[in-house]
């Protein structure tokens, strides 16, 4: 199960040639997409949750899956308050293999993240850092609007600034994030090798059995401005 992944196959050899234009017309328009009431709910929820914690640094694990990346997360990261987020419920239900104590510092929620970023923006809450962890990279030429750096939600995603990372096993994919997120804020994003003995997720875990590339871009979006990225 854990070898057998084919690499991304695609016609599309270099960074999309409408890239570019397609940010820029995103950052310009304002996305008035109506906002459903059951993320309005979750949303809700998992802000009651932080709260209580006590609003600890927060991380969002956008796409969570099965919520095994936000666990490994709040392992890795104590002092925070971990949030996963993925819009499927058959894949939040499933039974995720975990040795040891559960972390106390997460909580896992069903909901649509085009909607969960922009309510997070719309109240004022900032992760401290912020995860798209081997999203679907919708490889086709003509997909390039379903790709998250290619809609039109993703100046939401770079103005909830933090520490944002995405990774992937198509280098194509990081590219054109690490593309678009330079668009936007200035600063200059790599794309970069990336390789761990400790994937934590099910897809990196995957990924590395198979012995695909793995990918990532990563910026502290510390102001739309363009001052030096930190990463601490």
């Amino acid at each position: 199960m854990y070898a057998n992944s084919r690499p991304v196959s695609s016609a599309q050899t270099a960074i999309h040639d409408r890239l570019a234009s397609t940010v820029a017309r995103h950052a310009s328009t304002p996305f008035l997409k109506p906002l459903m009431a059951y993320n309005r709910d979750a949303f809700e929820r998992s802000m009651t949750a932080w709260r209580q914690a006590g609003e600890p640094p927060l991380i969002l694990d956008a796409g969570c899956g099965v919520g095994l990346s936000t666990r490994n997360l709040a392992v890795q990261f104590p002092d925070h308050f971990v949030i996963g987020v993925d819009q499927s419920a058959h894949r939040l239900s499933r039974k995720t293999l975990w040795d040891h104590a559960l972390p106390t510092n997460f909580l896992c929620v069903r909901a649509d993240l085009i909607d969960y970023w922009r309510l997070m923006l719309a109240a004022g809450v900032r992760p401290a850092r912020h995860y798209i962890l081997y999203p679907n990279p919708w490889p086709k030429i003509g997909q390039l609007g379903r790709r998250w750096h290619g809609h039109p939600v993703f100046p939401t995603i770079v103005a909830l600034g933090g520490i944002l990372e995405c990774r992937s096993n198509w280098r194509i994919y990081i590219e054109e994030c690490a593309a678009s997120l330079e668009q936007l804020t200035g600063f200059e994003i790599q794309c970069e090798s990336f390789s761990t003995e400790t994937p934590i997720s099910p897809f990196e875990k995957k990924y590395l059995a198979s012995e695909h590339g793995l990918w990532r871009c990563r910026t502290s979006i510390t102001s739309l401005a363009g001052q030096k990225p930190n990463f601490p």
